[in-house]
């Protein structure tokens, strides 16, 4: 296998199987999925599909090595042309990308594994250089993020997006839902859209970075439409079973400022809450009386994602009823056999972040299984 053997060891995981921790390995059913355990893979992105943004058999093999996880979310997914932000990143949108993405959800599914294909529009967190049609990136309005890209020449300052005209704020809601279609062709379980990190949805949320005066900007009524319209239509093409969104309110990622928190979001989840969504991914960072007041508006499976917690902080979450499922992610990454080292209290490999992004098999999908490495 090219470039080097293996992380090393992280630390050897205690007490696994301790009453707090046996509430992780507990079935639960999600949406119309059910899943073995409460542990879900959070999407990452690896920048490590074709520059025509088809998944590869190498991907195949990275999503299968992890199919033991109750449920796992894909990396970010463009809907469209102009949903592309990062270099390499994939999209469900054209024939060649459905049957990439087939090649990764049939791997998955011949070891028993499940798998969301996330829905991610990054809207003005783009750069031309990196897409194919190198056109100015767009948003909800012409509002540049503070924020800079990796692109293949290094990072550069995000350009100044174009703003959509309501006509394509419609046809960007249709994009949403022709790519759902195109992952279910695909063989995904579902999708997740991402609502969160700076990201399209999120950046009509936003105040800051939202100043239509049509009916998408303004009140918090008119910013959270288009989050609510796509999650509908969605819903409506592959049923609401299979259909799912990611939030992540607070968090000032990609130049996004947010400054109606209270307000916005338990809106936006109570008009999310009559479509009958499979979950509800939470990105959670603060104090958890906001996690208590999503819980309590929100209906069905709660997936709760802590960054920079540890496991038995999460797992804490499952304990108390705050989450239904919790989301792992570098550990995820660097143990592909990770539920079966959770059961027998195994070591762990540590992730290395200089292959996070982009590469080949090394840091992708050479980290070592206990067989494989003697633990």
């Amino acid at each position: 296998m090219a470039g080097r053997i293996g992380p090393k060891p992280l630390r050897k995981v205690k007490d696994t199987m301790t009453t707090s921790f046996s509430s992780l390995f507990k079935p639960a059913t999600v949406g119309g999925v059910h899943v073995p355990n409460r542990l879900v893979m959070s999407p990452m992105t690896r920048n490590r599909s074709t520059p025509e943004g088809v998944p590869t058999a190498l991907n195949a093999e990275y999503y299968a090595q992890r199919a033991s996880i109750g449920l796992i979310i894909s990396e970010a997914t463009q809907p469209s042309d102009d949903g592309q932000g990062y270099p390499l990143t994939p999209g469900i949108y054209t024939d060649e990308q459905v049957a990439g993405w087939r090649q990764v959800t049939d791997a998955v599914h011949r070891v028993g594994g499940r798998i969301f294909i996330q829905l991610m529009h990054a809207g003005r967190v783009a750069h031309p250089s990196n897409t194919l049609h190198g056109r100015q990136p767009v948003a909800p309005s012409a509002i540049r993020p503070e924020a800079e890209m990796p692109t293949a020449t290094g990072s550069q300052p995000i350009p100044e997006p174009r703003a959509l005209t309501s006509e394509e704020v419609a046809a960007t809601v249709q994009d949403f839902r022709n790519a759902a279609a195109a992952a279910i062709r695909a063989g995904a379980d579902g999708v997740e859209i991402h609502g969160g990190y700076g990201f399209l949805v999120q950046q009509f949320l936003s105040s800051s970075a939202n100043q239509r005066t049509d009916q998408y900007g303004g009140s918090v009524d008119n910013r959270i439409r288009f989050a609510v319209e796509v999650a509908a239509a969605i819903a409506d093409e592959i049923g609401a079973d299979r259909t799912a969104i990611r939030i992540t309110p607070g968090i000032p990622h990609n130049g996004i400022v947010e400054d109606d928190i209270e307000q916005i979001y338990p809106a936006l989840v109570r008009a999310l809450t009559p479509l009958g969504l499979a979950y509800l991914e939470l990105v959670h960072v603060g104090d958890d009386s906001f996690l208590r007041t999503i819980r309590e508006v929100w209906p069905t499976a709660l997936v709760v994602n802590r960054p920079g917690a540890d496991l038995s902080t999460r797992v804490a979450d499952l304990d108390t009823g705050l989450a239904d499922l919790i989301t792992v992610a570098q550990l995820a990454l660097a143990n592909p056999d990770l539920v079966e080292r959770l059961l027998d209290a195994a070591p762990l490999n540590e992730a290395d972040p200089a292959t996070f992004y982009g590469g080949d098999a090394a840091g992708y999908t050479d980290y070592p299984l206990r067989t494989s490495n003697g633990q």
